[in-house]
């Protein structure tokens, strides 16, 4: 019985080289449309799916393969006298390889109208990689152009793959149209505005594996996102240094989140410095070089090692500021030629990390998981503005003190729960983050501020259950106090800051980060 090959590819990439071998090996090369005519175009000689069929192209070819003599010739159990007797009985060819790839859905969501991608979702071929891949005992899947180079010297011994090799091609098949058909159920998501589905198709591609995870007896591998959300951590370009580990992407995630956002006020530069996922310094200034300064010496001690997040074009100047301490990754939109030179000669294990502009927050889900299971949520972006807060004191903060709340406010959102924040109007003091009483919390705050403390603003990022952080930050100076406000005590709260001359400002809304 002649033994074919079914190839029907999108992307042609090596698939001359493989069909010259499988012609070697003795397999006639089934093909369709612009695949056959590729292959013709190399000398190959192809048998077109139509004539194996008796059944044209039709409807601009929406309709090629679906056929009971491809799906049977793909399907039929050849270890089963029944099966072999049908084949027979039906005319029905033995189709012992496939090679498929579909079309570029990805590649065209930013290119097309939803409308104008339903073209572009790929029906035939689905069907003939899932049909072949349940069949891997008896039929080889290929459905990628780096999977060619492993069949090809098993070809040329005239052997058939092992049992193991098969399957693990059936795995890559199924993952193949896993994520083809979670790129489609999201865009159709995103055209309905339906946030939760009843089930998380997620797309999403390997970037890369990773040393370790958050410990070296952990494994862990970095996914990206394959559809076209910005910003994207994994489209980053590593400019310099050593690989980045699991720890890094954390935190370099949450300095872009922070810097992000504060790179909507365009009138300063902004800068951040990160330690263990959560802010250690933070500042912004008239210069580049100086709100980084300001950002690091706002917690010198454990901005050592920490990782710096620049919402814009690093020049020489701040580069020769970054380099004056040990600091693991820097990620900025852009670095000039001459700042770039240097850090690298002077840097030489410093990862350089380039994310072009903007990073502007996105609407996006947020996955996290448990035990057993994920947790989904709509991310923490909401556009605040200050018409919406209002002042519960006697004293009334002026407009200085109200710019400062609103910086305390925005850095709060990126500490770790438990959080307080003192700050200035243009640099973090002191940060209390990751506590499990709110009035440790402002004791940290209060410590790392030191005598900075007096005359700074203090932001809680929920509220405060009792007086006492109150009358601890009024020790030290602190003049105004921003929180979502909405315990059962807050008029006990209240009447302390009015007892201390401070003045507060409920948000009425919460930003814990666990």
């Amino acid at each position: 019985m002649t033994q074919y090959a079914l190839v029907s590819v999108f992307d042609k990439t090596g698939i001359s080289e493989l069909a010259r071998a499988l012609h070697r090996a003795g397999y006639t090369i089934l093909s369709t449309g612009g695949t056959a005519k590729h292959l013709r175009d190399e000398g190959i000689d192809v048998l077109n799916v139509r004539e194996l069929t008796g059944f044209p192209e039709i409807f601009d070819g929406r309709v090629k393969t679906l056929h009971p003599r491809i799906f049977g010739g793909i399907l039929a159990r050849r270890h089963i006298v029944r099966d072999l007797e049908e084949m027979k009985r039906h005319d029905i060819p033995d189709i012992r390889v496939v090679v498929v790839n579909l079309y570029p859905f990805q590649e065209k969501l930013e290119e097309h109208d939803f409308e104008a991608l339903m073209e572009w979702i790929d029906i035939g071929g689905p069907s003939m990689v899932r049909a072949s891949a349940k069949n891997w005992k008896d039929v080889i899947i290929l459905t990628h152009p780096d999977q060619y180079g492993e069949l090809i010297p098993i070809l040329e011994k005239g052997e058939w793959p092992s049992d193991e090799l098969r399957k693990r091609w059936a795995f890559e098949a199924f993952l193949h149209t896993a994520h083809y058909d979670a790129l489609i159920s999201w865009r159709f998501q995103q055209e309905l505005s339906i946030p939760f589905g009843k089930t998380l198709p997620i797309p999403v591609l390997r970037v890369q594996e990773l040393r370790y995870g958050e410990n070296p007896h952990q494994s862990a591998v970095w996914y990206g996102l394959s559809t076209p959300v910005l910003p994207a951590l994994h489209k980053a370009k590593v400019l310099h240094g050593k690989p980045l580990s699991y720890n890094n992407i954390l935190d370099l995630d949450a300095g872009v989140r922070l810097a992000g956002d504060l790179a909507r006020d365009t009138s300063l530069f902004s800068a951040v410095v990160i330690k263990h996922n959560s802010p250690c310094g933070v500042a912004r200034a008239d210069t580049r070089h100086e709100a980084y300064r300001l950002a690091r010496e706002a917690d010198a001690k454990s901005a050592f090692g920490g990782i710096v997040a620049l919402p814009f074009e690093v020049d020489l100047t701040t580069a020769e500021v970054l380099a004056e301490t040990f600091i693991e990754c820097v990620i900025a939109y852009r670095f000039d030629d001459d700042a770039l030179e240097f850090l690298r000669t002077k840097k030489k294990n410093l990862r350089i990390l380039e994310l072009p502009s903007p990073w502007k927050p996105v609407h996006s889900l947020e996955i996290r998981s448990v035990l057993g299971g994920v947790l989904v949520q709509t991310g923490d972006w909401l556009d605040e503005t200050t018409k919406q807060w209002k002042v519960v004191t006697k004293h009334q903060p002026d407009k200085d003190t109200m710019k400062a709340l609103a910086f305390a406010w925005l850095v709060v959102k990126h500490a770790k729960s438990n959080a307080v924040v003192l700050t200035n109007a243009h640099q973090t003091l002191g940060i209390g983050a990751g506590q499990v009483s709110r009035v440790d919390a402002v004791d940290i705050a209060l410590r790392k501020a030191g005598s900075h403390a007096d005359g700074s603003v203090a932001a809680s990022d929920a509220f405060f259950p009792f007086r006492d952080s109150i009358d601890l930050m009024a020790k030290h100076g602190v003049r105004a106090v921003i929180q979502p406000g909405g315990s059962i005590r807050d008029e006990e709260v209240i009447a302390a800051c009015n007892e201390h001359g401070i003045a507060m400002v409920f948000t009425g809304i919460r930003h814990f980060r666990h």
